[in-house]
């Protein structure tokens, strides 16, 4: 089983840049499709971006894209969310999440971590 903490977040103005990293211990991380979502206060959990178990696949949610980059070294077992051009609406709680299986299935979350983005 794989455990996943999320880090980087915070206050940040419109038009500022953010990294997220996602450390990954235990598991199989480098086998793993890997996802990042976001949950906005009183609204349901989205998806930002799926990243392949070798990066070679990546697809973002047509609100980021063009704005943000995910990446993954799987030596470091981490994974990255760098956000650039930050709007309002990208204020959120930013998960990280596993997919085993690499059927769209995600088994293993992290906590979360808060992005605000002041206007």
């Amino acid at each position: 089983q794989v455990q996943l903490v999320e880090s980087g977040g915070g206050l940040v103005q419109v038009g500022g840049s953010l990294r997220l990293s996602c450390a990954a211990s235990g598991g199989a991380f480098s086998s793993y499709a890997m996802g990042w979502f976001r949950q906005a206060a009183g609204k349901e959990r989205e998806i930002v971006s799926i990243i392949s178990w070798n990066g070679d696949h990546i697809h973002y949610s047509d609100s980021v894209k063009g704005r943000f980059t995910t990446s993954r070294d799987n030596a470091k077992k981490m994974l990255y969310l760098e956000m650039n051009n930050l709007k309002p609406e990208d204020t959120a709680v930013y998960y990280c999440a596993g997919d085993r299986a690499g059927r769209g299935t995600y088994d293993y979350w992290g906590q979360g971590t808060q992005v605000t983005v002041s206007s």
